[in-house]
């Protein structure tokens, strides 16, 4: 029986002799505007990644090694902003479905492994006082680090007994917990959390609590929604304002929050794999929240280039943390006490 001469030659190419480097596909051949248009970024945030990745993704010991980390870079951008494996983006770089997967699966974990240098908290005291003052000028809430808020990704349903990932909406996802900054550059990135937790759980649970309760309570503090408790280093809105100052502090801290807001349904939309609107991410958890985090170190990446975190086209689906919830009372008395504190000396 006849072998489809397509497939030996993927093959000769991708394994055979000398373990050629595939190369059909030359970033020097296309304009700024096709890149932007097909895989989402311009040609000098591409080579930023080819040279941040290129060693990583030239290993030997990968299976793709016979494609470029150009090639591989472009494969797994195509995916991210277009949440396809489409037969018109491998050919567009010449490469078969199979292959494109395993170059986002191979870009993928070298963006995971570089998170941490592109996704913290900022250390020094100068920079940490840049902070507060960027959120202040938004609204004129004083002392805040970060705003913190929650997502949900919709992946695949990992098991049929597994009812870990089914969230409020009876859907399987991931309940990703981000804080970003006033410009809406990220901060933390959880991605892992299964769906059925809700906000407040998670943020119990997280690595963000543990980091703000023994290092980072500088002065200041987290905004996060009605969805989690407050606590001395995280300031929530009031259930009922009854005062003016309590209104006033109400005001500041929604329109200080926004920001994370915005930031999420930006990041949706710049990468359409996160957006359920394009299906569910047909991967296990742990592949689909590596996804999730490599999009998040992407976008804070996107942002030192200069790509405005506001210019992506708006998504017409948003499957966040809209979920009903109740509101959290806390009972830390010396949470209240510095929320109370808060609203006399800026608010009153």
């Amino acid at each position: 029986m006849a072998v489809p001469i397509a497939v030996l030659d993927c093959d000769l190419l991708l394994y055979g002799r000398g373990h050629r480097t595939l190369d059909r596909f030359k970033l020097e051949d296309v304009t700024d505007e096709y890149l932007v248009s097909t895989y989402g970024f311009p040609r000098r945030f591409i080579c930023y990644l080819v040279d941040l990745l290129g060693a990583t993704l030239s290993r030997p010991t990968q299976r793709s090694r016979a494609i470029s980390p150009e090639t591989q870079i472009l494969a797994a951008l195509g995916f991210y902003t277009s949440g396809s494996f489409q037969t018109r983006m491998g050919d567009a770089i010449g490469i078969s479905q199979a292959s494109m997967s395993r170059c986002v699966a191979n870009v993928t974990e070298a963006l995971v492994e570089r998170a941490s240098q592109f996704i913290h908290f900022p250390k020094d005291e100068a920079t940490v006082q840049t902070l507060k003052e960027d959120f202040y000028g938004l609204a004129g809430m004083p002392g805040v680090l970060g705003v913190v808020d929650c997502t949900h990704v919709a992946i695949k349903a990992p098991n049929a007994e597994d009812l870990s990932y089914v969230n409020r909406k009876g859907l399987h996802s991931l309940n990703c917990l981000m804080v970003c900054d006033s410009r809406g550059v990220l901060l933390s990135a959880e991605t892992h959390w299964p769906g059925s937790l809700a906000d407040c759980t998670v943020l119990e649970q997280a690595a963000l609590t543990s980091q703000f309760e023994t290092e980072l309570h500088k002065d200041g503090w987290l905004l996060g929604d009605s969805s989690f408790l407050l606590r001395t280093w995280l300031m929530t809105p009031l259930h009922i304002p009854e005062t003016p100052a309590e209104y006033r502090y109400n005001m500041a801290h929604s329109a200080t929050h926004n920001v994370i807001e915005r930031t999420l349904r930006t990041i949706r939309s710049r990468f359409r794999c996160l957006d359920a609107s394009k299906g569910t991410l047909q991967y296990s958890p742990e592949k689909s929240s590596h996804i999730i985090l490599a999009c998040c170190v992407l976008h804070n990446i996107s942002l030192q280039h200069g790509l405005d975190v506001w210019s992506a086209p708006a998504s017409g689906h948003t499957e966040q943390s809209e979920e009903e919830y109740e509101q959290m009372e806390s009972v830390d008395s010396e949470a209240c006490r510095v929320r109370q504190e808060l609203l006399l000396s800026h608010f009153s």
